[in-house]
């Protein structure tokens, strides 16, 4: 499979994950249901990597668990960015985050007018955004949400870059998923418990969950990794500022969420925000 496809498979699995896991936010609570995810995922991980961890040095180890904060956070908060607000919106609002990573190591002037750009986008999707509530109908909160998985996404991309570069192949993901499922315990375990103890079925929703949790995160990691071994940076980071555009079609199609004009817009932005500031970037 051509390696731009399996971009687009790996984004659209993103997508689909989240979708799915929206209806487990009301059995599991959105916390529950991100701890137990990332439990499966950490556990899937472990069990094909066995990571070694004797002999690996301080800087090593930090940064692994520094990644396993930044990936908790992104999950967590994107989790409940999307409980209240349309997936298109939220995905665009958090992906702030790797555009201004972007636009930092790009050091160039002209980059100010990207940055610009994305703002703009930015504040057509919140003053002028659809719906009920504050900031012009959506909901503060939803918001904060969105814009702090942002940050947690920035530091995800840093911090990966290092972990990348310290361990062989999913290694280093494996011993991040699995500080990130301690993390998140203190926030998600109990509610997940009482979720299982409250269900009729607690075995088929541990198989909803395991199913929602190869989908995302499991399988995007490994296609994206794949692809990456196939093509160069600047030509991945190209399709992957698809993204917000991929999950405003997924609510659409899979929630039934109905973006008006000046969400679109704004996603549009976004993204022409980051392909410029990718295309026009020094190699």
């Amino acid at each position: 499979m051509p390696a731009p496809v399996l971009c687009l498979v790996s984004m659209l699995a993103v997508q689909l994950g989240v979708a799915a896991s929206k209806p487990l936010f009301g059995v599991l609570g959105v916390a529950g249901a991100t701890f137990l995810r990332i439990s499966f995922a950490a556990a899937v991980l472990l069990a094909f990597t066995r990571p070694r961890l004797r002999g690996r040095s301080p800087r090593d180890l930090a940064m692994a668990g520094l990644l396993g904060v930044a990936s908790a956070g992104m999950t967590l908060l994107f989790a409940g960015a999307v409980d209240r607000l349309p997936m298109g919106t939220a995905a665009t609002i958090e992906f702030l985050g790797p555009l201004a990573v972007a636009l930092v190591f790009a050091r160039r002037a002209g980059h100010v007018l990207w940055a610009l750009l994305a703002a703009g986008g930015v504040a057509l999707l919140t003053l002028l955004g659809g719906g009920e509530g504050g900031s012009g109908g959506l909901d503060p909160v939803g918001l904060a949400y969105a814009f702090g998985a942002a940050a947690c996404y920035a530091g995800y991309i840093l911090f990966t870059h290092k972990v990348g570069a310290a361990f062989k192949g999913f290694e280093g993901l494996a011993v991040s998923f699995t500080i990130a499922t301690v993390v998140l315990a203190p926030f998600g375990a109990a509610e997940a418990v009482r979720g299982l103890a409250g269900s009729d079925s607690p075995g088929l929703l541990l198989l909803a969950v395991a199913g929602v949790a190869l989908l995302f995160p499991v399988l995007p990691y490994a296609l994206e990794m794949t692809a990456l071994r196939r093509m160069s940076q600047r030509v991945f980071s190209v399709i992957v500022s698809l993204d917000p555009a991929v999950s405003a079609l997924v609510g659409l199609l899979v929630l039934g969420q109905v973006l008006g004009l000046p969400q679109l817009l704004g996603i549009c932005c976004v993204v022409a925000a980051s392909v410029g500031a990718t295309l026009t970037a020094r190699r």
